[in-house]
């Protein structure tokens, strides 16, 4: 099985240097795919990345929202799909398989269910549960300040520094780290990456 995540930025025609946020994109999805033939960027402000671990999805989205979020007035709107892989391309555009369908599915679905993060899975139980933890989690990452989304992409990035050292790569005091980390309801966020985990593995033992 495999996971791919399919999205677009929310407000990308309201700054005047695209550059700016394609730029830390790109970082993140090099950050995230073992190469560029994993992800990509189409339709100016559309892109499509595929995540082999599918335990890791959710927080590979996490981490893209919070990377887009980091720059003022911008959002993103994406949809993991799960499932299996049949064909590989020599793009992610032209490789296909249900996990590609799913992701495509959900992510059509997003503007009508009013959402901006939502999961498609084989199973129908774990799509329902999940996709309720994502609008109860939405309502803390939608609202995510510039300096919430700063201190989410840093702790995702390093999970091993602790709030001193984290403090001392973005230049603020520990204090700040602890505040904006609450703010971002960060460690609620990282708590539903476990269960997320532990629901999304059922789906290889099935």
């Amino acid at each position: 099985m495999t996971s791919v995540i399919t999205g677009d930025i929310i407000n990308s025609r309201k700054t005047n240097n695209p550059e700016k946020w394609l730029a830390v994109l790109k970082e993140a999805f090099n950050s995230l795919a073992p190469s560029k033939k994993y992800w990509e960027i189409y339709r100016g402000d559309s892109f499509q990345i595929e995540i082999g671990n599918i335990s890791n999805s959710f927080l590979a989205a996490i981490l893209i929202k919070s990377t887009i979020k980091s720059i003022k007035e911008l959002d993103v709107r994406m949809a993991i799909g799960i499932g299996d892989k049949t064909h590989e391309g020599q793009t992610i555009l032209e490789s296909n398989g249900s996990a590609f369908v799913n992701s495509g599915i959900q992510f059509e679905q997003l503007k009508q269910q009013k959402v901006n993060l939502a999961v498609l899975t084989p199973n129908d139980i774990i799509n329902e549960e999940l996709n309720l933890y994502f609008k109860l989690a939405s309502i803390a990452m939608d609202n995510w300040t510039k300096s919430s989304a700063e201190i989410v992409k840093v702790s995702i990035q390093n999970p091993n520094l602790s709030q001193e050292e984290l403090g001392n790569l973005i230049g603020i005091k520990q204090s700040a780290v602890s505040e904006r980390i609450k703010r971002a309801a960060l460690d609620e966020i990282l708590e539903l990456d476990t269960m997320y985990q532990k629901k999304i593995k059922t789906l290889q033992n099935t």
